[in-house]
């Protein structure tokens, strides 16, 4: 079934992870497509600047935020109660915010497993629970949830965040064929290395000394070549044409094609390309 392109123009979107990287592209550019914004994220300093840089620049802009901790499950319905307060039709849930982890899977302990599971899986799930019935009335709407190259690959070190990511790109793959024929559009984004702030953000196993921290951030860091608000343009452009699967960059590309060509030996490859023993 072939959805109507999606009308971003007096669209009321609800958008996680809005403070930085590519939540901060999306809120601006949809802004400059004439939505109007729920923002949401954890870091409430950040977020009231990417809100006050919006409204100065589109002052027809509706602008509203929403400070919370995704990881706190059962917290998430207040919040979309103070949602619906200001937004009561919302026509596109952007569940975008996420948390890496890097570690061995004997060296992250549960609590932290946890935490970035409720992050990158149980919140996205449970946002489009309680949102779905507003989504339901609204034409036209659409839900995008932000997977990652991480969704199409596991590397060692990453079993908690590939993990989440493969759980959502599940969800979202069902969600989407479970949808469509109510007119709702659910597009699955997989972003290769992301110029985001989410080296600096990065949990990392409790167990590792403070060099070992340093190192596999800066290593990580290194990785983080595309440029987000170009990410950000793709997203929005996949939302709009109903596009219902994103690779952002080769560096999602290649490993996709490597993983569906070779779903046995890629982990070899990907080892050699990239000098991992």
């Amino acid at each position: 079934m072939a959805l109507p392109r999606f009308t971003f123009t007096g669209a009321h979107v609800v958008l996680t992870g809005a403070a930085s990287g590519m939540g901060e592209q999306m809120a601006h550019q949809l802004a400059e497509r004439g939505s109007h914004l729920v923002l949401v994220d954890r870091d409430g300093d950040r977020l009231a600047g990417v809100a006050a840089a919006i409204s100065s620049a589109h002052p027809r802009t509706q602008v509203h935020t929403e400070v919370a901790d995704l990881s706190d499950i059962e917290a998430l319905a207040g919040l979309v109660e103070r949602i619906l307060a200001v937004a009561p039709k919302v026509a596109l849930l952007v569940n975008n915010a996420g948390i890496a982890a890097g570690g061995r899977f004997t060296d992250l302990t549960a609590d932290e497993y946890d935490t970035v599971l409720a992050i990158n899986f149980r919140a996205p799930v449970t946002l489009t629970r309680l949102l779905l019935p507003s989504l339901q009335q609204t034409p036209g709407s659409h839900v995008v949830n932000v997977s990652s190259l991480f969704g199409l690959i596991a590397v060692p070190g990453q079993s908690a965040y590939a993990a989440s990511k493969f759980a959502l790109r599940g969800f979202s793959e069902v969600l989407r064929q479970e949808l469509e024929p109510e007119g709702i559009g659910v597009s699955t984004i997989h972003p290769g290395g992301i110029r985001t702030r989410i080296a600096q953000t990065a949990m990392v196993a409790a167990s590792a000394t403070p060099e070992q921290a340093r190192k596999g951030k800066e290593s990580f860091e290194k990785l983080l070549t595309f440029p987000a608000d170009k990410a950000a343009t793709q997203i929005l452009d996949a939302v709009h044409t109903r596009k219902a699967r994103v690779l952002i960059g080769m560096s999602a590309v290649v490993p996709d094609l490597l993983a569906r060509a070779l779903p046995t030996r890629y982990t070899g490859i990907m080892a050699r390309l990239t000098g991992r023993s």
